[in-house]
């Protein structure tokens, strides 16, 4: 899966994000003409590359020949992202970008969405900014996004159509609820409601110990020097390889031709209450052409003598081979979940670093019995809420 990891060197915004993928092998030629099927004009966008602490960014510049007199509101947006030319995937996530700002800005100002008017977010640069960022993310093949935690200065105040604000912005911190973020004592706006609007968005979450095969990497400059620490942002393009759990089993295997088939249920039965991981039955053809069994069972080593008990005691079998097994498995949890049944249990599995819900049988078959309904109808309904 080809991913983009932001790492918020000095925060993250717009300008910001554009020069990184930019740097990171977006050509600005191809940008800069996709940008025009916005069909919006007034502006020129302007790339340079500047020097933060000795490493070299590129800086975004996108330059106002006209300033509008008028806002636009979240409708305004989409239907003009939608009348373009764009891409799908891009106008999808541009979509998503602004409406994370839009329902920011409607609690913080406590209005509804669609009442929210765009004044800094919604003018041209800003526009671009989001575009831009969705534009590049669809040139390079992204397919997910991730960041580190997100730097935020302190200790500040920036100027806004309401006046002073602190930094963080109120309309910042309200997008990155939920998300981690670094409090630093860097008195600016390292991070501003676009740049938190892209990642809150768009990202997946912050990684810990994935592995991360990179192809290229790309640092977009920020508009001012700082003492602190260098105003860039860093982004990581590369594959990221499966986060699998993994451990190491035994398989006890043997071959059966001479017991009462009806045995077998009460046998897996009791290696499964001993601890085995599995335990199933393959048919085969055996010596002389006499149908077999092949009883098969998975378990932890340190319980390889309890169940050999079992097998020995229970079947007519008078050996077995023991083979050591490495399983890989997906990363899971069970999680409490709401729905029109009531609070059910489901397991939490992550596939490509998402989070997919699973019904689990044994709650499908609690509830088909409690209000007395065929279990397919509880297994299609839960699939499908436990989806959506």
């Amino acid at each position: 899966m080809k991913i983009a990891y932001f790492d918020t060197i000095a925060g993250i915004s717009g300008d910001m994000t554009l020069g990184a993928l930019v740097s990171a092998g977006v050509p600005f030629d191809e940008l800069n003409k996709e940008l025009q099927a916005l069909d919006i004009g007034g502006f020129e966008l302007q790339a340079r590359h500047v020097e933060r602490n000795g490493m070299v960014a590129v800086k975004i510049d996108v330059v106002i020949s006209e300033q509008p007199h008028y806002h636009r509101h979240m409708k305004d947006i989409e239907e003009l992202i939608d009348k373009s030319s764009l891409a799908q995937n891009v106008k999808d996530r541009s979509k998503k970008i602004f409406r994370e700002v839009a329902i920011a800005e409607s609690k913080v100002h406590s209005t509804a969405i669609e009442k929210v008017h765009f004044h800094e977010v919604g003018a041209i640069d800003s526009l671009v900014d989001i575009v831009g960022v969705s534009i590049c993310l669809e040139k390079l093949g992204i397919q997910a996004v991730y960041s580190s935690p997100i730097k935020v200065g302190s200790g500040a105040l920036v100027k806004s159509q309401h006046g002073a604000l602190p930094v963080p912005t109120p309309a910042t911190m309200e997008i990155l609820k939920d998300y981690p973020i670094l409090l630093t004592d860097v008195p600016f706006e390292l991070t501003t409601p676009t740049g938190a609007a892209i990642i809150k968005a768009l990202s997946q979450g912050v990684l810990a110990s994935e592995k991360i095969q990179i192809s290229a990497i790309g640092y977009g400059a920020g508009g001012r020097e700082i003492e602190q620490l260098p105003n860039l942002l860093r982004v990581f393009i590369g594959t990221l390889e499966p986060n699998y759990l993994a451990d190491e089993i035994v398989s006890i295997e043997t071959n059966i031709d001479d017991m009462n088939p009806e045995i077998y249920p009460y046998i897996i039965e009791k290696l499964l209450c001993a601890g085995a991981h599995d335990a199933y039955l393959i048919p085969v053809l055996m010596k002389k052409g006499r149908p077999g069994i092949i009883l098969s069972v998975l378990i932890e080593r340190a319980k390889i003598d309890q169940l050999l008990d079992i097998i020995f005691r229970e079947t007519t079998t008078l050996g077995v081979r023991i083979q050591p097994v490495e399983r890989k498995k997906l990363v899971r949890s069970t999680k409490q979940v709401r729905t029109s049944f009531g609070i059910v249990s489901a397991k939490v599995i992550t596939v490509d670093g998402r989070e997919q819900l699973r019904v689990e049988f044994e709650e499908c078959k609690r509830i088909a019995v409690e209000i007395n309904l065929p279990l397919i109808e509880v297994y299609r309904k839960l699939e499908k809420e436990l989806s959506s």
